[in-house]
């Protein structure tokens, strides 16, 4: 059997989980040291833990030999208990195998909140020395770290990091009592995890949010950024209390809020290489006799490279708003990974030429497979975010990797970072950073390419500073 679980370590890393908690650290940062204990403690090759959202799920936090299936998309499987998973239904990079690694169990665990499984804690085992599986001391640990997971997403500080699915579905309506005065005299639980305002502080204290009239219903949004429909009626008999209840709207409202996005977005992102080709077109029709030879040339060339500007601002906004994943794409085939860079990289503007450097790039590299055409796509996407929060004068790296099952190019910058709460938000249509420029679409866009051919794509923060994205497709 494998080693027995080390109960020293985690009674120390529960102890230290709940009183980082408590002082108020959250979100994925909190799941990542959780997943980390996971694997120290119970003696794994690696650990991760799977996120579920509405029909599917995915890796977003994992550790040791599981760390490169991060940002995974995988199939949100209803785990029913503790078990072991068949080994040929595990993607190896969610498994944890790859080069010289022999991967024997895998141990996984639902993660459930309200009676709804939100997702699934696992870890992978080599081989044990008796040949033997983890045995029910395995299984008790990993389901008590299961339930430590859910009491994260019990807080809705920072999880769950798709905000929606099962995660919101587990939720009830809120309920507060409050006085003529607006003041709190009840509080239900559904209202804590709601608002993120535990009942100790919300009672005997103004409801800290406004309330209709009772009849009307009014759509109010949070600081966090969750939607509430709430409604309000006076309780019979008691005409100087009143009932407010209110539920969360978010996904509802966020399909009106993305029709209006897209239309800001469209407008302001069209209207600057608009208007610099009609400028140069202008200029050519009032001035050409003046312009000379050598003005005219310099012109043509202006207008040609925002005229290719714009054709690919297009190709990314008709992208964003397809169903079928990410456009139309050539059918996935070997290629050659390091020269599909290279030309990629020479296509770049002038500007992000300058800044990129490739290293690490050799020749007898695996050759990937999917479509290389996207690569000059997903390269301007990644380089030009990576530009866009880096100080000038700073490099931006590209470098390749390959194991036995995936091939990969990393790009790396010096810039500000992406939070641990953000990372997987960063990956949302019209989501943007703190500079917030530029339309959100870039890496919403790479994803979805790079996920139509079976790849994933993740972000991490860099050491010294910076943020790394790393790209894998599946190795020819």
């Amino acid at each position: 059997m494998p080693v027995r679980p080390d109960y020293a370590a985690l009674t120390r890393g529960q102890i230290a989980l709940l009183e980082r908690i408590g002082a108020g650290d959250t979100g994925l940062t909190m799941l990542g040291r959780l997943v980390r204990l996971t694997q120290d403690v119970l003696g794994g090759l690696g650990a991760g833990f799977a996120e579920y959202s509405t029909g599917h799920g995915r890796i977003i936090a994992a550790s040791g030999g599981c760390a490169g299936a991060l940002g995974r998309r995988v199939g949100a499987v209803d785990i029913s208990g503790t078990h072991l998973l068949p080994l040929d239904a595990v993607d190896d990079a969610v498994a944890g195998r790859g080069d010289s690694t022999d991967v024997e169990h895998i141990l996984g665990t639902p993660c459930e909140m309200g009676g709804v499984t939100i997702g699934a804690l696992y870890v992978s085992y080599g081989p044990a020395p008796d040949g033997t599986a983890p045995g029910p001391e395995h299984h008790a640990v990993l389901e008590l770290l299961a339930v430590t997971a859910a009491h994260m997403y019990g807080r809705q500080a920072g999880l769950p990091v798709h905000g929606a699915g099962p995660v919101v579905a587990a939720l009830a309506d809120g309920l507060a009592v409050v006085d003529r005065d607006r003041i709190v005299q009840l509080w239900n639980p559904a209202a804590e995890r709601l608002t993120g305002h535990p009942a100790a502080e919300a009672l005997h204290h103004e409801l800290p949010f406004p309330a209709p009239p009772p009849g009307q219903v009014l759509v109010h949004r949070l600081p966090s950024g969750r939607r509430l429909t709430i409604t309000a009626g006076d309780l019979p008999r008691t005409p100087a209390l009143r009932v407010v209840t209110f539920r969360d709207s978010t996904d509802q409202d966020r399909r009106n809020e993305d029709r209006d996005l897209f239309v800001a977005v469209t407008s302001h992102e069209l209207r600057t290489p608009v208007t610099v080709i009609k400028g140069y077109a202008d200029t050519l029709t009032n001035h050409w006799d003046t312009l000379g030879e050598p003005g005219r040339r310099d012109a043509v060339r202006a207008i040609g490279a925002r005229a290719g500007e714009l054709a690919r601002l297009v190709d990314r906004l008709l992208s964003a708003t397809s169903d079928d994943g990410a456009g139309n794409g050539s059918p996935p085939a070997p290629f050659d990974l390091v020269e599909g860079l290279r030309t990629a990289a020479a296509e770049l503007s002038a500007g992000l030429r300058r800044r990129l450097v490739l290293e690490n790039l050799p020749s007898d590299l695996p050759k990937a497979f999917g479509d290389r055409d996207s690569l000059a796509t997903i390269l301007t996407e990644l380089a030009t975010n990576a530009d866009k929060y880096s100080p000038a004068g700073t490099e931006v790296t590209v470098t390749t990797a390959a194991d036995e099952t995936t091939v990969t190019f990393r790009v790396a910058d010096r810039g500000i970072g992406v939070p641990a709460e953000h990372v997987e938000r960063a990956f949302e249509r019209y989501w943007q950073g703190t500079a917030g420029e530029g339309a959100g679409l870039g890496l919403y866009l790479v994803r979805r390419i790079v996920e139509r051919q079976h790849g994933w794509v993740s972000l991490r923060p860099r050491d010294g500073g910076g943020t790394v994205a790393e790209v894998r497709f599946p190795r020819a």
